[in-house]
């Protein structure tokens, strides 16, 4: 599977954040989120295992509690149901890995 980013469209998910889902499988899925400065990732849990990337920017993650300025190049890893948000330093972009996929991403 080859999945072209020009042919993804960007979803607006309001408040500053932008999601693009870039490939996915029953198994497996890959997201890029576009953060502008000072947006928030709501503090969430779901049932599925998370590891993200940050690719461009920076941000405040808080996992269960315990906040960490991130930058580009770090990565963290959520386990399943762990509480957990971020906010965006600045412009920021991080890609996130989920197992299994995210269902509620493609409705």
């Amino acid at each position: 599977m080859i999945v072209r980013n020009n042919d993804i469209k960007l979803n607006d998910l309001g408040s500053g954040v932008y999601r693009k889902i870039l490939a996915h499988v029953e198994s497996l899925m890959m997201v890029e989120v576009n953060f502008i400065k000072g947006a928030v990732g709501e503090i969430h849990a779901h049932a599925h295992e998370q590891i993200s990337y940050i690719i461009k920017g920076s941000f405040e993650v808080n996992i269960e509690g315990k906040k960490e300025i991130i930058k580009v190049g770090d990565t963290f890893y959520i386990k399943p149901n762990a509480l957990h948000g971020v906010l965006a330093l600045e412009d920021s972009t991080i890609l996130d890995v989920f197992t299994p996929q995210r269902e509620d991403f493609l409705k």
